[in-house]
């Protein structure tokens, strides 16, 4: 985060940064003559931003990469790209956020896994096309700058930009008063990538007879939270503070739905080296079926088998509790599964051997055959 500003506040004067004048009035300005006023008072507090910029610095320079230039504080990142590394060098980018699984962080006042979260949206869909994610820029906006909390949320993005490989360029907090609470708080990133232009992964590269490999998540990962609060929180009247028994380890809902999401970056990028790799999914808003299809030619479909892996307790839970019909889960949330990649057929077994020796959750959930562009959801997944 490079620095601090305001964005939009309470009570700011018409004749302000639009630089629109007002018709003079006799006595215009002698109230301001009476008592100066300052920034502060419109509740933003420069002092606080700096604050929490000098809090993260170490961690951001954790994340830092040969290729960055200069330190922050600058008006902009700087990042020497090499291209001689390239033949015809292609950059991604991607823009997300974490959504309402904010609400929970706040109301548990636990700030620091949500930036690994918001890393992950990003940087899984870069890699998602083949790219390496290079530098992340970040956004944070907030009613009031406690350097703490802030620190506490940049550190969680740092930590993410760590796993993923990528650097945490710059970005900015921005302090809302007026507009947001003083407790509440937004975050969002853009990342950009690199992949070489014969390299990029996309639907044209899938093939009848390739094998599809579906990767575990770490739990809700970051999307279908507003169903989840409205399900659990709000007609459910549970507590985040109620220990669980089906999620082991004493683990209270709160907790549970905090779990960061998972980073597939690094595993897939050496995934990619070590086997044909046709096209990856990451599995985010819309399901298994909303963004395997994404990755699917028109004359294929893909078969997903339910019954080859166990979704996480806590998916049951929802799903009870609301009494949500199937479909609508596997619209809505992951289901356990946080990325697909579709390998070749002669592949798999190099694939699922790169994936577990990096610790990575993997298995063989399906195929590709013959079709129209869909995909097929079969057999039920096991209970208990």
């Amino acid at each position: 985060m490079t620095h601090v500003s305001e964005r939009s506040g309470a009570g700011s004067s018409p004749s302000g940064a639009g630089g629109d004048r007002q018709p003079w009035t006799a006595g215009a300005g002698r109230s301001a003559r009476k008592r100066s006023v300052s920034y502060a008072d419109a509740g933003v507090s420069i002092e606080a931003g700096d604050r929490a910029v000098e809090l993260l610095k170490s961690k951001v320079k954790q994340t830092r990469r040969p290729e960055v230039m200069g330190d922050l504080g600058g008006f902009a990142g700087l990042f020497r790209l090499d291209t001689t590394k390239y033949k015809n060098p292609i950059l991604a980018s991607s823009t997300d956020g974490v959504g309402t699984k904010l609400v929970i962080a706040q109301q548990m006042d636990i700030h620091d896994t949500v930036g690994i979260d918001l890393v992950a949206m990003v940087v899984d869909d870069l890699v998602a096309c083949g790219a390496e994610p290079l530098f992340l820029l970040d956004y944070i906006a907030t009613g009031e700058v406690v350097p703490d909390k802030v620190a506490e949320i940049g550190a969680g993005i740092a930590d993410g930009c760590r796993y993923a490989g990528c650097a945490l360029l710059g970005g900015e907090t921005a302090e809302h008063p007026g507009v947001l609470r003083p407790d509440e708080y937004d975050i969002s990133a853009t990342g950009v990538g690199v992949v070489e232009e014969s390299d990029i992964l996309s639907a044209e590269r899938v093939e009848i007879g390739d094998v599809v490999i579906a990767m575990r998540s770490s739990g809700l990962h970051s999307n279908g939270y507003s169903l989840v609060r409205h399900v659990l929180l709000g007609a459910g009247r549970m507590r985040l503070d109620v220990v669980i028994d089906d999620f082991g380890r004493q683990r209270t809902l709160g907790e549970e739905l905090l779990t960061p999401t998972k980073i597939y970056a690094q595993d897939c990028l050496k995934l990619i080296t070590e086997a044909e790799v046709r096209a990856l999914a990451h599995v985010t808003g819309g399901g298994i079926p909303g963004n395997l299809v994404r990755v699917l030619p028109e004359h294929v479909d893909a078969v997903v088998n339910r019954s080859t892996w166990k979704p996480q307790p806590v998916f049951d839970l929802i799903q009870s509790k609301g009494r949500i019909e199937d479909p609508e889960m596997e619209a809505t949330f992951n289901m356990g599964v946080g990325m697909f990649a579709i390998v070749s057929a002669e592949d798999a077994d190099r694939a699922l051997a790169t994936l577990t020796g990096r610790g990575v959750d993997a298995w063989q959930v399906g195929e590709i055959i013959e079709g129209t562009g869909e995909v097929r959801m079969v057999g039920q997944h096991t209970r208990g």
